[in-house]
């Protein structure tokens, strides 16, 4: 199948370069002409665990970048609009949404085949039929349905971890306003022959995708609040609580051998310093005030994010039992992307302990294996000095703080093992034994 994708980020990307494995030919578009140039060069614009091998193979052959939109839809039988969609703060901006569905229905009022037009970037319900379908009329001088189809396949793409996610998904959400819309993207799809494909129509699928991640986060701010109240009580670690109820027969299943199974989402039923991302926060907030909009407040949803927004400062409260005065102590910060495996800072708890730190006048410095640049430009001219090595960050420090649970830092307890004293260890994702370190602190103990 010829696919046109619109949009070269996390999404776009890395939806166009699984494609052309897939089989697909496959047309990539960006108004970033820089990117664009980078892309033809086989250089990934972002950091993402095994991109860089796909998109060399692809590029030049089932796989182009251009920045000439009208030409990929002109040349093309769909077309995915996977651009950006972030909140800004009473809503979610479709600015570059409306911008390229414009542009999509401009090229199809020279377009006699028909072209299905399916919304991949995450927006709520009703935005597909609402918003997007009644511009693409607009601008094409065509109607929908019978000369183009409009539809709506959300993305469950994890960053670090996106490439697998794309060519081993769970399931895939086909959502369109009829059949035909439908058909091409089970074309599209037709190499996952083994997955779950629901089939529904735009506004239901946008919802699948808000409820899908809105789960996530309630699940990590529940397994927070217990964490925090376990912490008060005293003589409780979350760790075990979290153990025992993982146990149940709800969350993981006995396998014949005796040994227990678990689903991957149990992972987000685990303590730390907090979400962060591109997904999580955003959606969950847009959720939250497009119920607003029609008078059904969110109010476990509120919760979620309230919980979120303050469990960065749990880990300074459990820095300054050790330092109740932070002012000139030397403080190591570890992981500052959001997740591991990805270079993406945003939302990320990171940013907040760092900026916390700044503000108590603590010396700081900073390490993650991938956002090492981006950590630079956040934080240009504060007092953040970030380090291109792990044993450089820790070499003076009174402190350490994890944030993000990189694989590099299961080195510390044998790096740390030669100190005497060593520093105080605060363990915001809990992943790494107490009982390796002298001084530990943890979110949930």
């Amino acid at each position: 199948m010829r696919v046109s994708v619109i949009g070269t980020g996390y999404v776009g990307l890395v939806s166009g370069v699984c494609l052309a494995e897939k089989g697909h030919d496959v047309i990539c578009v960006d108004a970033d002409a820089r990117k664009i140039e980078q892309i033809c060069a086989g250089v990934p614009p972002i950091f993402e665990r095994g991109l860089e091998p796909l998109l060399r193979k692809h590029i030049g052959s089932r796989l182009q970048a251009t920045t000439d939109l009208p030409r990929a839809v002109l040349e093309t039988e769909i077309s995915l609009i996977a651009v950006g969609t972030p909140f800004a703060g009473t809503q979610i901006d479709l600015r570059f949404v409306k911008e390229v569905a414009r542009a999509i229905g401009q090229a199809l009022r020279e377009k006699h085949r028909y072209h299905a037009v399916i919304v991949k970037s995450t927006v709520v319900p009703g935005t597909t039929d609402k918003t997007v379908l009644p511009i693409l009329e607009q601008a094409s001088g065509k109607r929908a349905g019978a000369d183009f189809g409009v539809g709506m396949n959300p993305e469950f793409l994890t960053e670090g971890e996106a490439i697998n996610d794309f060519m081993n998904p769970d399931r895939i959400v086909l959502g369109g306003i009829d059949e035909r819309t439908i058909a091409s993207l089970e074309q599209l799809y037709s190499a996952f022959d083994e997955v779950e494909k629901l089939h529904t129509n735009s506004t239901t699928a946008e919802m699948i995708k808000y409820a899908s991640n809105a789960l996530l986060a309630t699940m990590i701010s529940f397994s927070n609040e217990l964490a925090n109240l376990g912490a008060a009580l005293g003589d409780i670690d979350v760790v075990d609580v979290m153990r025992g109820v993982h146990l149940s027969n709800y969350l993981s299943v006995r396998m014949p051998d005796g040994t227990r199974e678990a689903p991957g989402i149990t992972s987000f039923l685990a303590a730390g310093c907090g979400f962060g991302g591109s997904c999580l926060p955003k959606d969950v907030k847009a959720l939250i005030a497009h119920g607003r909009q029609v008078d059904v407040p969110m109010h476990l949803l509120e919760s979620v994010i309230q919980i979120n927004e303050h469990q960065p400062q749990k880990v300074i409260s459990l820095l300054k039992k050790h330092y109740p005065c932070l002012s000139d102590v030397p403080v190591a910060v570890l992981g500052l992307s959001f997740r591991p495996d990805t270079n993406d800072m945003r939302e990320s708890p990171a940013i907040p302990i760092l900026r916390a730190l700044a503000a108590e006048g603590a010396v700081i410095t900073a390490y993650d294996p991938a956002a090492f640049e981006e950590a630079r430009v956040l934080f240009r001219g504060d007092s953040v000095r970030v380090c291109e090595k792990l044993d450089d960050t820790i070499a003076d420090a009174k402190a350490i703080v994890l944030v993000t649970r990189w694989e590099d830092f299961r080195a510390l307890p044998e790096l740390l093992g030669k100190r005497h004293p060593q520093p105080v260890f605060i363990d915001g994702r809990r992943m790494l034994p107490k009982s390796s370190f002298e001084r530990y602190e943890g979110i949930g103990l």
